[in-house]
């Protein structure tokens, strides 16, 4: 008889944009054959957020996250008001995703910190997690988090790919570090080392799908029933049961939002 693994939950996932490939239905179907009973789906800007909403109020396998992506171009900035009108829903378990990208954006950045700001201060007033996003940022990003009394919220460093250092910084602010896909290639060795020393009580795992596939199952659309290739390589960085990891990466998600889905 085969044993029933804990169930897994993908923390970040982008359900819209996987549409032109698979149907809500099927990314359902397939995350259910894969022992995958849950996922978070993110939002990357204001306008796209009522149809994630929806999403979760017509599916409990779903929850929803409201914020505006760092890299996203508006004509007019997102108010705290504006943000807090959105997320207020109880469909919605956190704030963001929100953060610092400093790869994709060049210039003068002080409009990034400033959105950054407010998704913090958002969240505070509603009393949800953020998560967040950083790319070539890190200094900036722990030190926003610190200025603005982040850790009275805490939250998820989202497809964690920085050193060993900025993730005891970010756990000490009250943030879990969420591994994804990236985990799994061959050429991630410095984040491999980084995920055996994050302990298991402050880890999550995501997709970020539709991308960074994991291996093997790399040049495939990837989407939350690929969490497990995830799951599976921690265990294995870790040498510890595969069931561990979804046991205690599912608990750490409840904790986080509060058992709200």
């Amino acid at each position: 008889m085969s044993v029933l693994l804990p169930a897994l939950i993908d923390s970040h996932c982008h359900i819209p944009l996987l549409s032109k490939d698979l149907s809500v239905a099927e990314i359902l179907d397939n995350a259910k054959q894969n022992n995958v009973a849950h996922m978070l789906c993110v939002a990357i800007d204001l306008a796209g957020a009522p149809d994630i909403i929806n999403l979760a109020r017509q599916h409990d396998m779903i929850s929803a996250s409201v914020g505006i992506h760092p890299n996203t171009v508006l004509e007019n900035e997102a108010s705290v008001d504006d943000i807090i009108a959105l997320a207020s829903a109880d469909e919605v378990v956190a704030i963001g995703e929100t953060g610092l990208d400093y790869f994709r954006s060049e210039g003068d950045l002080e409009w990034q910190r400033v959105r950054f700001q407010t998704h913090i201060i958002a969240a505070k007033e509603l009393g949800k997690p953020l998560i967040i996003h950083t790319r070539e940022a890190k200094e900036d990003v722990i030190r926003v988090l610190k200025e603005e009394g982040a850790d009275q919220v805490g939250g998820v460093m989202h497809c964690f790919v920085e050193d060993w250092e900025t993730a005891q910084a970010a756990m000490d602010l009250n943030f879990l570090i969420s591994f994804s896909g990236i985990v799994t290639f061959k050429n991630a060795e410095n984040l491999q080392a980084v995920a055996k020393l994050v302990p298991l009580a402050q880890m999550l795992v995501e997709t970020d799908s539709p991308y960074l596939t994991p291996v093997p199952l790399r040049g495939q659309t990837n989407q939350p029933a690929y969490v497990r290739y995830v799951a599976e390589c921690i265990a294995q960085l870790k040498a510890i049961d595969r069931a561990v990891v979804a046991k205690k990466t599912t608990e750490n998600y409840n904790k986080l939002f509060n058992k709200i889905k």
